[in-house]
C-alpha cells in the first residue's frame, strides 16, 4: 500500500483507441499504478469536438424539448468506435446509453450530463484493463453548499480502495447529500485525481497529459520555453492562480495536506521527467525564478487621500463598498496616501457607479477613478528569496521594452512579484521578462 501510484490521465489521452493503448502500456509498466482516475475523450484533432461539450450539447437540446437523436448518436459512435478499435467484443455501452439519454430527457441537469463522459470513458477503460470499476458518485462527496467534503469521502473512499487491488475511477464529478450528480469546475478531473491519492496514500500522484510538465511560460507567447524541474505547491498556486493551467488550481489541496508529491507526465512521450511539485525542496532552483504567468482584462480603482495612512478603518470601508455590490478584489497595493484595487474587470462590469459611489460616501477620498485595460503578470520563484537585484532585472527588462509599469505588489513570502501592465503590452512584457532571466545570453 505504502508503494501505491495514482494515475490520472487527461481527455487528450483518452481521446481514441490509439491512446487508450498507450495509456494501457503506461499502467502496465509500474505494477504500483493501481488507481487510475480517467477524463471523458478529448479532441481527435484541432477540429474535433469533445465528449463533454457534446454532452452539454445535446443536454441543452433536451432542456429545450427539442429532437437530440442525431447528437446523442455522434456520442455513442465515439465510445461504440473506441471499444471497436480496442477489440473488446464481450463489452457494450447501450445500457447505459438508454439511461442516459432517458435522464437527459427528464432533465436530469448539466451536471449529471457533463459527468458522464467521464463515466462511461472509465467503464471503457477499466473493461480493458481488467480493472475494478469505481463510481465516483459513491465515494466522493459534496455538502449541502455543493462544497467539496472531505471527511464524508474518507469515510466511504479510504476502506473501499484498501480492499480494492485496481481500479478506474471516473474523474470530474461526486455527489450531493440528495444524490444528485455534482461536478468538480472544468478540468476537475485533476482533482479527483488527488482526492484519490490522498484516500489510497499514495507515494505519489501522477498526471498524465499531453505536455512533458510544466512550462516557465505560456508556449503561446514565448516560443519554445523551458520547462520547469521542480516547483513547490506554493509555487504552483502562485502560478495557477494567474492563469497556469495545466493542473486544476484545487488539485493542490488534498495531496498537499498529505504531503504526496504530483508528477506531471506527457502521455505520448512517457521517458521525460515530467515536472516534480513538492511541498519543500532542497534542489538548487536552475533559474531564479520558477515561472511567470499572467492574466488580461483587469481594471484598477484608484483613491487618493491625504493622510490616508492615519485614518482608522479606511481599507476596511473600502473593501465593505466591493461587498455591498458583491464583488471580489484580486490585489489591493497602496502607499501612504494613495490605494489601488485591482479588480477582474468582468465582475466590476455595471457596478462602476455604485462602487465608487460607495467608496465616496464611505471615505471621502481627494481623487477617485477607475483605470481599465490592464494586465497583470506574476513572477514566481522560490530563488527569488535569497537572490539580489530581482525587482532590478524584472524593471530593467521591461524599461528596455519601453513597457510602462502602472502597479506593482510583492507578497511577504518574497515568492513573487506583481506587475500591472496595459493590455496591449501584455505579450511584449511577457517575453522581455524570459529573455532577462532564462535567456540571459540573448
Amino acid at each position: 500500500m505504502k508503494e501505491t501510484v495514482v494515475v490520472k490521465f487527461g481527455g487528450s489521452s483518452l481521446a481514441d483507441a490509439k491512446q487508450f493503448k498507450k495509456v494501457a502500456d503506461i499502467i502496465n509498466e509500474n505494477p504500483n499504478r493501481r488507481f487510475v482516475v480517467a477524463s471523458a475523450p478529448g479532441k481527435r484533432f484541432v477540429e474535433d469536438i469533445k465528449v463533454t461539450d457534446m454532452l452539454y450539447e445535446c443536454y441543452e437540446l433536451a432542456a429545450d424539448g427539442q429532437e437530440f437523436d442525431d447528437k446523442f448518436q455522434k456520442i455513442k459512435d465515439r465510445y461504440n468506435g473506441i471499444i471497436s478499435d480496442l477489440g473488446i467484443t464481450d463489452f457494450t455501452l447501450d445500457e447505459e446509453f438508454d439511461i442516459i439519454k432517458g435522464a437527459f430527457s427528464h432533465m436530469a441537469g448539466r451536471d449529471y450530463a457533463a459527468s458522464r463522459g467521464e463515466y462511461l470513458n472509465s467503464m471503457v477503460l477499466a473493461k480493458y484493463m481488467g480493472f475494478d470499476f469505481i463510481d465516483a458518485a459513491k465515494y466522493i462527496f459534496f455538502d449541502d453548499a455543493g462544497k467539496f467534503d472531505w471527511d464524508k469521502t474518507k469515510e466511504k473512499l479510504e476502506p473501499k480502495l484498501a480492499k480494492t487491488k485496481k481500479a478506474v475511477v471516473p474523474g470530474f464529478y461526486g455527489s450531493m447529500p440528495n444524490g444528485t450528480i455534482k461536478t468538480f469546475s472544468r478540468g476537475g478531473s485533476d482533482v479527483t485525481g488527488s482526492i484519490v491519492a490522498r484516500a489510497a496514500k499514495a507515494k505519489i500522484y501522477e498526471n498524465w497529459t499531453d505536455v512533458s510538465g510544466i512550462l516557465i511560460c505560456d508556449p503561446r507567447i514565448v516560443n519554445n520555453p523551458a520547462p520547469i524541474s521542480t516547483l513547490t505547491y506554493a509555487e504552483l498556486r502562485e502560478l495557477a492562480y494567474m492563469g497556469f493551467n495545466v493542473l486544476h488550481e484545487d488539485a493542490v489541496f488534498p495531496v498537499r495536506a498529505a504531503g504526496i508529491p504530483i508528477n506531471i507526465k506527457n502521455t505520448n512521450c512517457p521517458q521525460d521527467r515530467g515536472t516534480f511539485i513538492v511541498s519543500e525542496t532542497a534542489e538548487p532552483c536552475e533559474h531564479i525564478i520558477t515561472g511567470i504567468a499572467g492574466k488580461k482584462g483587469m481594471s484598477v480603482i484608484n483613491i487618493e487621500k491625504d493622510k490616508m495612512n492615519g485614518e482608522i478603518g479606511f481599507g476596511r470601508n473600502v473593501l465593505r463598498a466591493l461587498e455591498k455590490s458583491n464583488v471580489s478584489f484580486e490585489h489591493m497595493p497602496s502607499g501612504v496616501d494613495t490605494m489601488s484595487v485591482v479588480i477582474q474587470t468582468d465582475n466590476l462590469t455595471g457596478k462602476e457607479t455604485a462602487i465608487l459611489d460607495e467608496i465616496r460616501s464611505r471615505v471621502h477620498p481627494d481623487d477617485l477613478y477607475i483605470e481599465s485595460n490592464l494586465a497583470l503578470i506574476a513572477v514566481v520563484g522560490r530563488g527569488m528569496k535569497s537572490a539580489r537585484g530581482t525587482a532590478a532585472i524584472l524593471f530593467k527588462a521591461l524599461a528596455d521594452e519601453r513597457v510602462n509599469v502602472k502597479m506593482i505588489d510583492q507578497g511577504s513570502s518574497e515568492l513573487n512579484i506583481i506587475i500591472g501592465v496595459a493590455d496591449e503590452d501584455f505579450e511584449i512584457a511577457m517575453r522581455a521578462i524570459y529573455n532577462a532571466f532564462i535567456n540571459v545570453t540573448k
